[in-house]
């Protein structure tokens, strides 16, 4: 069988280009006693991947990433031809596998890419570190940056359904009409336009308890004077610096905020918070059947389209999840 994979032949400097990627075409045998051949639907993109694309990632071999895939053919007991499966065996079309690092997945009724957004990690990073290491209470002030991005979205709409008032940011006025007419956020700030610093000082009147940081660099200069004693700031990602020589961030000049308001500041990952995925679940799909939390996935069609996705994550080219679909699905 013939496939199709995606592999870095460049590392980047700077902004990635399409010349630093290469779609190579390769076959995949019939599996052996023991393996499954699976076939990817959809495969994800996420702005993490930008740092890693400047060393652990190999050069001239299939780059990798999470996907949702179906079983075609089975010689393992542990799957069956049909199965859906999650693992991170993306950018690629068709893989064998042993099973290891293959997950059954049961849709429950759900859509599959939601799977690949608010119901996958990208959802679990927004509960765990909105409601874990944000400690969020009812009611509290939260800021959320990139809030039309993947992980800000749902973080910013969990706030939202804990009675929470809700300031996000975002770089185009329609990702700010979708957060403020459709997700309800209480304030948005498109901070392309004007001085970030005094309009989160006119958006946060009473401040900020919680920051879900996605940004860095001057997001963090803002945020920082306007957090509330004993605040916190979820540092999930700071997609400003991910392009810079050594992911480094525009200088921080407002830290000794943290100081007397003793505000605590700390990074997470999701793998954090796997204890909790059941009750993360349970949850998300309460809140997506009743209405309270939506969800929008910017897909884009075929492989070759996947390193123009991954670049796209830092030029705004997503609303919520971007996802590259890879063959067709029925559910």
């Amino acid at each position: 069988m013939r496939s199709r994979e995606v592999h870095l032949i460049e590392r980047p400097q700077g902004l990635p280009t399409l010349e630093q990627f290469r779609i190579v075409e390769t076959k995949v045998a019939d599996p052996e006693e023991g393996q499954v051949l699976v076939e990817n639907i959809y495969m994800s993109v996420d702005p993490a991947m930008r740092p890693r694309l400047a060393g652990p990632t190999a050069l001239n071999e299939p780059m990798i990433g999470g996907a949702i895939g179906r079983v075609l053919k089975s010689r393992n007991a542990g799957f069956k031809e049909g199965d859906h499966v999650e693992s991170m065996h993306g950018f690629r079309e068709y893989y064998l596998s042993d099973g290891k690092g293959l997950s059954t997945l049961d849709a429950d009724g759900m859509p599959l890419v939601a799977y690949m957004s608010v119901l996958g990690l990208t959802g679990l990073t927004a509960y765990g570190g909105l409601l874990v290491i944000g400690a969020l209470k009812d009611g509290e002030n939260v800021f959320v940056s990139a809030a039309a991005g993947a992980v800000g979205s749902v973080a910013a709409q969990i706030a939202k359904i804990k009675g929470c008032y809700v300031i996000g940011s975002a770089g185009s006025e329609e990702k700010c009409r979708w957060l403020k007419e459709e997700l309800g956020l209480d304030a948005v700030i498109n901070y392309k336009n004007g001085e970030l610093r005094s309009a989160l000082k006119a958006a946060a009147p009473r401040g900020i308890d919680v920051y879900f940081e996605n940004v860095g660099g001057e997001h963090l200069n803002a945020a920082l004077p306007r957090m509330n004693a004993l605040g916190r700031i979820a540092v999930c990602g700071m997609i400003s610096a991910y392009n810079n020589f050594g992911a480094v961030s525009e200088p921080v000049t407002t830290l000794s905020n943290i100081i007397y308001n003793r505000v605590m500041l700390r990074g997470f990952v999701y793998y954090e918070f796997e204890s909790k995925r059941a009750q993360f679940l349970a949850d998300m799909k309460d809140w997506i059947r009743q209405g309270r939390l939506k969800y929008r996935t910017t897909i884009q069609q075929g492989i070759e389209q996947a390193p123009a996705a991954l670049i796209g994550l830092f030029t705004g080219a997503n609303t919520g999840k971007m996802v590259v679909q890879l063959s067709a699905t029925n559910r």
